[in-house]
């Protein structure tokens, strides 16, 4: 237990910087309020199939973008927040910009295309479907045998 002449932690006096109240909740303005769950995935296994939710609370349908280069499908999010507060006379008294960005990347093998794989933005939600493909396999190789 510590004495009671220290505050709620002990390093309070010690590390007593200026606060920003205005950065406080950067996020949570970029973001929204579920900022601290920021792009979680589940992802369900089907027969032929897999689902991907992502939440994105807070983003719009242009705000994300989705590609698919090499087997690897990425999704990222972007966004920014301006705020700017003029007083009576319209001279700026304070102006702020907050960007933020997201990004993802998930192997689903070169076999899939960017016409297989099927995208849905709903309520926060990107929901991707992702068809399984059997890999197309390579001819077997034949060696030949180097004789003495």
């Amino acid at each position: 237990m510590l004495p009671s002449i220290f505050g709620d932690n002990l390093f309070d006096d010690w590390f007593d910087f200026p606060s920003f109240p205005e950065l406080r909740n950067v996020d949570r303005k970029l973001y929204g309020r579920h900022a601290s769950h920021e792009m979680k995935t589940d992802v369900h296994e089907h027969e032929d199939h897999f689902e991907v939710d992502i939440d994105l609370p807070g983003f719009k349908k242009d705000e994300i973008h989705i590609s698919l280069e090499n087997g690897m499908l990425t999704v990222g999010a972007a966004k920014g927040v301006e705020k700017e507060e003029k007083d009576k006379r319209g001279k700026v008294i304070r102006q702020e910009r907050y960007t933020g960005a997201l990004q993802r990347s998930f192997y689903v093998g070169e076999h899939v295309t960017e016409e297989d794989v099927a995208a849905k933005f709903e309520n926060g939600v990107l929901s991707l479907n992702i068809p399984k493909k059997e890999q197309k396999k390579l001819p077997e190789r034949k060696t030949i045998l180097i004789q003495d």
